[in-house]
């Protein structure tokens, strides 16, 4: 059996009002129309579904049979049309997004703040990743996008947009505020207490090929989780860890320094990854424009 929806509709709301006139101005119909519709309802099922007489319209048994099925799924039906409509007017949704400690604070905080005070109705999940860790649970399906700091390994699955570069400077605490007059080798960094990311992070690895290539062999002191930990790491005079540059722009500069480095450490990238085959929904395509097109000038 091959039965019109539109039929189905128009006996739920029929039924639903007991009245064809009622049920006509709910669904900005034509009352005719309708009563044509449900005969030929009726036709297609083979069996009465109202009694009309000068009283109004009461269903008969197959009539309330039908109405208990219909009634649950015309009801699921405009509910989920609600609900679609609420999120492609951005009145409602989620967001889930895997950032680097790096990223967030040099992009997606701000795209956020604007993100949020145009779209206050959408929930918006970040969590706080390493970029492989982003990288994994964006393959998973676990976020929608993820916003990482380079060198960037990804699937070909997966779309890499660069968003902006930035630099990283060495740092230092009083006790070794007099180095501040020369330019250092990455060798003689090396001779001082070094702090790093811990290793199972990519810019522990970016920092070991670093040192390499300049001779040296990155073997830290401190090993910690985040860059604002250097910091503090640093501020305590715990030895010389590497910061990006917008990150000391905000530190306190009565307690830590900026070291002067040859080479100097080569650029890094904060890049937005998607997945090629997961169209993303209105909220998430939204703030992915809003990240692409970010700029801090």
């Amino acid at each position: 059996m091959n039965v019109n929806y539109d039929y189905y509709k128009i006996f739920y709301y029929v039924a639903k009002y007991r009245s064809f006139t009622k049920a006509a101005d709910a669904m900005y119909a034509c009352q005719p129309n309708l009563t044509r519709a449900v005969k030929r309802l009726e036709g297609e099922l083979g069996c009465k579904l109202f009694y009309r007489s000068s009283q109004g319209i009461t269903l008969t048994r197959e009539g309330e049979i039908l109405y208990s099925h219909i009634s649950v799924a015309v009801e699921h039906i405009c509910a989920a049309e609600r609900e679609i409509t609420l999120e492609q007017t951005m009145q409602r949704g989620n967001v889930a997004i895997g950032a680097t400690e790096n990223a967030l604070h040099a992009v997606l905080l701000p795209v956020l703040r604007t993100y949020r005070g145009l779209y206050p109705q959408i929930n918006i999940n970040v969590t706080n990743y390493s970029t492989k860790q982003a990288i994994d649970d964006l393959n998973r399906g676990m976020v929608d996008l993820a916003v990482v700091t380079s060198p960037v390994t990804i699937l070909k699955s997966c779309k890499k947009t660069t968003i902006k570069q930035f630099r990283e400077v060495a740092v230092c605490g009083t006790q070794y505020s007099h180095l501040c007059g020369r330019t250092l080798s990455i060798k003689e960094i090396c001779d001082y207490p070094v702090i790093s990311l811990s290793a199972d992070t990519i810019t522990y690895e970016f920092y070991s090929q670093f040192f390499l290539q300049n001779g040296a062999e990155l073997t830290p002191c401190i090993g910690v989780a985040t860059t604002d930990q250097i910091i503090s790491m640093a501020e305590n005079n715990l030895g010389i860890g590497f910061v990006p540059e917008f990150i000391y722009d905000e530190a306190d500069h009565t307690k830590i320094f900026k070291l002067q480095v040859a080479p100097q450490v080569p650029a890094r990238e904060i890049c937005l990854l998607e997945k090629n085959d997961h169209p993303l929904h209105k909220a998430a395509e939204i703030l992915k424009e809003m990240i692409e097109n970010f700029s801090d000038r």
